[in-house]
C-alpha cells in the first residue's frame, strides 16, 4: 500500500483510509514501522478517555452517549469498541458497535471495533498503535471501551488520559468493591442505570471506598462520582463535565505530559520485548532455546543459568 497517501487521506478524515492504516496494525504488517515514522509528527492533539467496568454496566450505551455529547460540542470522535476473543474458536463477535449504530453515517464519528485476540488486561494489543492512528486522523476525543473487564484488568489506567470507570446498582457489595482493583485506576467514576433501586447505595459505598484509599494533599486530584442513566442520556453532561475538569486539572500540573510520556514508555518496552521474544524462538548459531530447555528438563543445567545464557547470546548477536 502507499503509505503516505493512506496517511494523507486519514487526514482528510476518509474513513475507509483510517480503516486500512489500522488493519496494517492489527495485521503487523511489514509496513507497520513506515507507518509510524509517518503518523508521528501528527499526533498528540486527542484526548484519550477510557471505559472500563464489569459486563453488564452498560459501557457500550454510555460510549454512545458520550459521542452525541462531544458532537453537539462539534468535536471529531474517535472509538474503538474492544471485544472478547474467544479462547476456544478464536473468533470475536464485534457486537458492541451495535449499540453505537445511530452514529453511523456521522462522518465526525470513527467507530472500530477490535478483537483481543487473546491479549489479556481488557484491550486488544494493537489499541495503543490504533489509538495514534486516530489521533493523526484528526480524532479530538478517543473513547477506547474495554471488554467486560474483572478485578485486576486494569490496563487501560496505562493508555488513556482519563480513566471512566462504571458500575450499576446490584453489582456487588461494598466488599467486593473494596478487593477490585479497578476500582484503584479511575479518575471519575459513573455510577449507570441510577434509575434503579440501590444506586444511591452504591454511590455511597463507592464514596466510602475511595475515601479509604490513599491520603490526597491539598490540590490533590479526588475522582467524583457521577451518577447517569445513560440509555436516556441523563447526567451524560455531568460526565463531560467531570472529564473537561480533570483535563483542566492535569494540564495546569503537568500531569497530562507526564502521563503521555508514561505511555510512550509502556509501549517502546512493548514492542522491544515483542521483537527479542521473536528472536528468542528463532534459533541461532549462538543461541538455542530447545536446546537449553532440554538440558534444563535433563538436569544439567538450571533455568536461572540458562536465561542468563540466552540474554548474553542475544545481546551480543
Amino acid at each position: 500500500m502507499d503509505v503516505p497517501l493512506l496517511v494523507e487521506q486519514a487526514r482528510e478524515g476518509r474513513p475507509r483510509a483510517v480503516a486500512r492504516l489500522i488493519s496494517l496494525v492489527e495485521g503487523a504488517s511489514p509496513q507497520l514501522r513506515e507507518v509510524m515514522a509517518a503518523l508521528a509528527p501528527l499526533t498528540g492533539g486527542a484526548y484519550v478517555v477510557g471505559l472500563t467496568g464489569s459486563p453488564g454496566v452498560g459501557k457500550s450505551t454510555c460510549t454512545s452517549a458520550l459521542v452525541t455529547a462531544y458532537r453537539k460540542a462539534g468535536r471529531r470522535v474517535g472509538v474503538l469498541a474492544v471485544d472478547p476473543s474467544s479462547p476456544f474458536s478464536g473468533g470475536a463477535l464485534l457486537g458492541d458497535r451495535v449499540r453505537m449504530s445511530e452514529h453511523a453515517s456521522d462522518p465526525g464519528v470513527y467507530i472500530r471495533s477490535m478483537a483481543t485476540r487473546g491479549h489479556l488486561g481488557g484491550l486488544a494489543w494493537a489499541a495503543p498503535q490504533a489509538i495514534r492512528v486516530l489521533d493523526a486522523a484528526g480524532c479530538d476525543v478517543i473513547l477506547v471501551e474495554t471488554v467486560g473487564v474483572g478485578q485486576s484488568e486494569v490496563e487501560i489506567a496505562a493508555q488513556a488520559d482519563t480513566s471512566v470507570v462504571l458500575l450499576a446498582p446490584g453489582m456487588g457489595d461494598g466488599i467486593q468493591a473494596a478487593k477490585a482493583g479497578i476500582l484503584e485506576i479511575g479518575d471519575v467514576y459513573v455510577v449507570n442505570k441510577a434509575d434503579r433501586d440501590g444506586a444511591d447505595a452504591t454511590a455511597r459505598e463507592l464514596n466510602h471506598m475511595l475515601g479509604l484509599g490513599e491520603s490526597r494533599a491539598p490540590g490533590d486530584w479526588r475522582p467524583p462520582i457521577v451518577k447517569t442513566v445513560a440509555a436516556r442520556g441523563e447526567g451524560i453532561d455531568e460526565v463531560v463535565e467531570a472529564l473537561d475538569k480533570h483535563r483542566a486539572w492535569m494540564e495546569e500540573r503537568d500531569v497530562l505530559a507526564t502521563r503521555r510520556t508514561t505511555r510512550a514508555a509502556r509501549e517502546i518496552e512493548t514492542i522491544a520485548l515483542t521483537t527479542l521474544r521473536a528472536r528468542i524462538t528463532t534459533p541461532g548459531p549462538a543461541h538455542d532455546l530447545p536446546a537449553l530447555a532440554q538440558r534444563v528438563t535433563q538436569g544439567t543445567l538450571d533455568p536461572y543459568t540458562a536465561a542468563d545464557t540466552l540474554v548474553a547470546a542475544l545481546t551480543t548477536d
